[in-house]
């Protein structure tokens, strides 16, 4: 053994050394340590020692130097190595930072990782830790549309007005229309899903027509009023207030929230609306399709029914909807607005402040 080398274990140390070899769920290296410094405390040599552990004369040195200085815990603990690569410095990753922030020089939209190293002349990994560290994603985009409507503000205090403290003895419709529905059949059967794939589709189709939904959104208790049309004229529109008319109690006001689409402000509609005092329309800002709460129905609609669907024809693809129309009504959800107005004219005011100092 070398000379300086002189290991003694307490019954405490030792009887801990021994837990820490017979337990199976420690990493094997904690386990050889505490075997090196066990042998070395009974006054075994290196070699000895080497052939026991089969370890190297370099690591068993090692291990008793650390066992002699920090005790039981340095065998638990590893030191860090300096890398063999130098760190990249500050200036890169600003300039990273920089060049992302501007278009790229080829002819592309955004930068992706492998352009961006080869512009600063370091690899792909690095590129993508500097954007995780300052939160910058070039491949994703984010839309938006901000309305231009003067009556933003009324409109969205007299919308949700109506959400959150609706009229008593009232009924409160979100309607819109749902157009251009296809009815889409696959030009081959898919398979079932199964355990280890998914279940399978051809990416082609077959059109054999389409379909408009007109829905209303009873606020107060989730029901739907639904009827399929082959168009979205304000004959049609008119046709669904008749059936609103039937299918709304008789002497409860009705107020309809809806979008600003022609149809809604036709002549005709507007005489409708003088032969029918009970109802009362609420014009939703424009671009601001989030404010009616019918389009969640929708996107239910689509994703639940539609998007994956197989319809052999328009009559399939009506019964099917009036089928998922029946299912919801069964089961309705009332709707329940939680964001604040004032927040969401704060924001759209920010949106126009910056897209002003932008342009």
């Amino acid at each position: 053994m070398r000379t300086g080398i002189s290991i003694t274990v307490s019954p405490d140390v030792r009887s801990r050394l021994r837990r820490l070899i017979s337990n199976r769920n420690v990493p094997q290296k904690h386990v050889w340590r505490a075997e090196i410094v066990l042998l070395t405390a009974d006054g075994l040599g290196t070699n000895e020692i080497m052939r026991r552990t089969a370890k190297s004369k370099t690591c068993v040195w090692r291990r008793q130097e650390r066992f002699m200085a920090e005790g039981f815990d340095g065998l638990l603990r590893d030191k860090t190595q300096p890398s063999r690569i130098a760190p990249l410095g500050a200036d890169v990753a600003e300039r990273v930072v920089a060049l992302t922030l501007t278009a790229p020089p080829a002819e592309a939209t955004h930068w992706t990782a492998a352009t961006m190293a080869k512009a600063c002349g370091i690899s792909i990994s690095s590129v993508q830790r500097i954007w995780r560290a300052h939160g910058l994603q070039p491949h994703r985009v984010r839309q938006f549309k901000l309305s231009t409507d003067p009556m933003f503000v009324d409109k969205l205090r007299d919308v949700v007005g109506l959400y959150v403290d609706p009229p008593a003895h009232a009924i409160v419709l979100s309607f819109d229309e749902k157009t251009q529905i296809q009815a889409l059949d696959r030009t081959q059967p898919g398979l079932p899903m199964k355990k280890g794939r998914a279940g399978t589709m051809t990416h082609d189709y077959k059109r054999h027509g389409t379909t408009t939904l007109f829905a209303a959104l009873n606020v107060l208790d989730g029901t739907i009023i639904g009827r399929n049309m082959q168009r979205h004229r304000h004959q049609e529109f008119i046709r669904f207030l008749n059936t609103i008319d039937t299918q709304v109690p008789a002497g409860k006001a009705v107020h309809v929230i809806l979008d600003n689409y022609a149809a809604h402000k036709h002549p005709k509609v507007r005489a409708w609306l003088g032969r029918h005092q009970r109802f009362a329309f609420h014009f939703t800002p424009t671009s601001c399709s989030w404010l009616n709460a019918v389009e969640g129905f929708f996107a239910k609609l689509s994703n639940r029914r539609l998007k994956r669907g197989v319809f052999l024809s328009v009559v399939d693809l009506q019964a099917a909807i009036n089928r998922f129309l029946a299912e919801t009504n069964q089961m309705p959800k009332p709707f329940t607005w939680t964001a604040d107005p004032d927040k969401i004219i704060a924001a759209v005011k920010r949106g126009h402040q910056v897209l002003d100092s932008i342009h």
